[in-house]
């Protein structure tokens, strides 16, 4: 599998107005909130809006963020929901071992031992005590959730396009089975 150069990634998503300015806060998801304003012009997910973001503050733990032409809390509200992409290019270039979480979206999911496949990643998610990848396992149609961490994802290997997951999966099936009996 290789990874296309022209994807882009969401960095963030405008999740609410701070003030009657127009400024917005941004949820961001580079690996330092802030680093968000400074890839350049950031579109939303058609491509067509452009938004040049500067980062003015923060707010809890959103960014508060100015972006240019929108001065009043109206225009403001109008993105509330508007996600923040940009061109994968525009993005860092990374070592050896190392991978955006976008990229392991549709991955394939094998279990040890045997590394039988066993289903596909759908999503990667954060509910504040560490990411969960969500897998959905091809026999029943189901999706599971488990920690994405070494102890339950030991490899991931995105030019095989493929992680590897130990045998917690199977510990979901055999209490999914208890439940039934």
């Amino acid at each position: 599998m290789t990874i296309r150069e022209d994807k882009r990634v969401c960095l963030g998503a405008i999740v609410g107005v701070h003030g009657i300015k127009g400024e917005v806060k941004v949820k961001s998801w580079t690996e330092r909130d802030r680093d968000i304003g400074s890839y350049g012009a950031l579109r939303d997910k058609s491509g067509n809006l452009e938004f040049c973001l500067k980062v003015v503050g923060h707010s809890k733990e959103l960014l508060r963020c100015k972006i240019k032409g929108i001065d009043d809390r109206n225009a403001a509200e109008a993105l509330i929901g508007t996600e923040l992409y940009i061109d994968r290019k525009a993005l860092p270039d990374l070592a050896e071992e190392e991978y955006y979480q976008t990229d392991l979206i549709g991955l394939r999911v094998l279990a040890e031992p045997d590394l039988a496949e066993i289903g596909q990643v759908t999503g990667i998610y954060n509910f504040g005590a560490g990411d969960i990848l969500e897998i959905k396992i091809s026999d029943t149609g189901k999706t599971e959730m488990i920690p994405f961490t070494k102890v339950y994802v030991p490899k991931v290997n995105i030019k095989e396009g493929c992680v590897v997951v130990s045998g917690a999966l199977s510990d979901f099936a055999d209490e999914e089975e208890a439940d039934e009996n």
